[in-house]
């Protein structure tokens, strides 16, 4: 049996990741978001959700530019703690001891610390009611050499341990129970 609830946004589990932005060391700024996600393969293209009223809002909006940085359970603390706070009374970079790297393309600092950092450039913006989204083309993609295999050159995240979002929680993802296309793969020797 199931039972009807008021109408909101129970899909989860979500990537936790740091979003990063700003174009000098003194406007660089990192905010926790979880409303975020792939829109488009060609072009490949993603979103992020944000409240207009938090501080790198204005950021993204003037610099039309961020990054997207997968984060891992190494980096729980400085995620949540990212999202508690305002660029506007901290420096966050600095208070949680995470390095700003540059980006190859886009004129905003990745998060050396992440598995993964996504260039994003800022296509449309959609006001939506509490949130905003931002509607941005991927410009490059930066993989951190720790998780690439050495013979194939593939991206692991899986062993990055990625963190996720899951209704106010923080977890590790668990072991993975198939991979894409298995359920109709033939068996071999059959």
């Amino acid at each position: 049996m199931k039972q009807d609830w008021k109408p909101g946004t129970m899909i989860y589990p979500l990537p936790a990741v740091l979003v990063s932005c700003g174009s000098t060391p003194d406007e660089y700024n990192l905010v926790t978001v979880a409303w975020t996600g792939t829109l488009c393969t060609n072009p490949p293209m993603c979103y992020i959700s944000l409240r207009p009223e938090r501080h790198s809002y204005d950021i993204i909006r003037r610099r039309m530019e961020f990054v997207i940085n997968l984060t891992d359970q190494a980096l729980a603390r400085a995620t949540d703690w990212c999202g508690v706070r305002s660029g506007r009374d901290y420096n966050k970079f600095e208070e949680m001891g995470l390095t700003p790297g540059p980006c190859t393309v886009v004129d905003a600092p990745l998060v050396e610390e992440s598995p993964l950092s996504i260039e994003c450039r800022v296509k449309e913006i959609l006001s939506l009611g509490s949130h905003d989204m931002f509607i941005a083309d991927v410009v490059n993609v930066r993989a951190d050499d720790r998780y690439l295999d050495p013979v194939t050159g593939k991206f692991d995240l899986a062993a990055s341990l990625p963190l996720v979002y899951v209704h106010g929680q923080y977890y590790g993802l668990g072991e993975a129970v198939g991979k894409f296309g298995w359920s109709v793969e033939k068996k071999k020797g059959r």
